[in-house]
């Protein structure tokens, strides 16, 4: 089945974000807003993507929100996330707009991109988010050495490294019986077969694929889901 990008200035005149997001739409619009104005100088998004943020980046973001629910026992006390390569704000940033009730940590170790992060944090009123300017590697150390961080109810990532890289990155994380949710392109099987070794090493368990839907009439897109033993 052909799918057919979306404009910006198409959904803003539809009804569909308003139906998604409800009153999160504010916040959400002054995050396309900012993306759109400054995220193709600051080295955010290409050139391409200026005029289709919303489906490519947000919406896309977006879709990986249901799977975090579902992942977390609604009665948890700390329900807390980690975005491992947050760089633009995707899908972290749209997270935490989506999830208010979640403490979300933005892990992203280039400055220049921490200085984005904190600004989209400042402008959007995220009151439930840190943004933690590191490497993804020494923030598992700082766990395994308890340093001030603890493990986390899921970790999420989009467009970081493949899975054979990620597993060791990002499971370590993971609190026992935590989830890895990986938002990935058609590839998504084929990752997790060359990282199983990696996904044992590292704790993890029962890897599977998903289509994770955003709207009817939008590609879907994947996300790889590994559990931690």
């Amino acid at each position: 089945m052909e799918f057919q990008m979306h404009t910006d200035d198409e959904l803003e005149h539809s009804s569909l974000l308003e139906d998604l997001f409800g009153e999160t739409l504010l916040q959400l619009r002054v995050f396309q807003k900012k993306l759109a104005t400054e995220g193709e100088q600051r080295g955010l998004i290409g050139p391409r993507d200026v005029d289709i943020i919303w489906e490519r980046h947000i919406l896309n973001s977006a879709a990986v929100v249901p799977f975090i629910e579902a992942s977390v026992d609604e009665n948890e006390r700390f329900k807390t996330v980690a975005d491992v390569g947050s760089g633009g704000g995707f899908p972290g940033i749209v997270v935490a707009a989506c999830l208010p009730n979640f403490k979300i940590t933005l892990i992203e170790p280039m400055e220049r991109r921490v200085e984005w992060l904190n600004e989209c944090v400042s402008e959007l009123g995220l009151d439930n988010v840190t943004v933690l300017r590191e490497r993804a590697e020494n923030c598992v150390s700082d766990i395994k050495h308890k340093k001030g961080l603890h493990p986390f109810s899921v970790v999420t990532c989009r467009a970081v490294a493949p899975l054979t890289k990620l597993s060791g990155w990002t499971l370590p994380l993971l609190k026992h019986g935590g989830q890895l949710i990986a938002l990935k392109g058609r590839s998504a099987p084929e990752e997790l077969r060359k990282a199983g070794k990696e996904i044992l090493k590292y704790g993890g368990c029962n890897p599977e694929v998903f289509d994770a839907p955003i709207a009817e009439g939008f590609e879907p897109t994947h996300v790889a889901i590994i559990n931690k033993k």
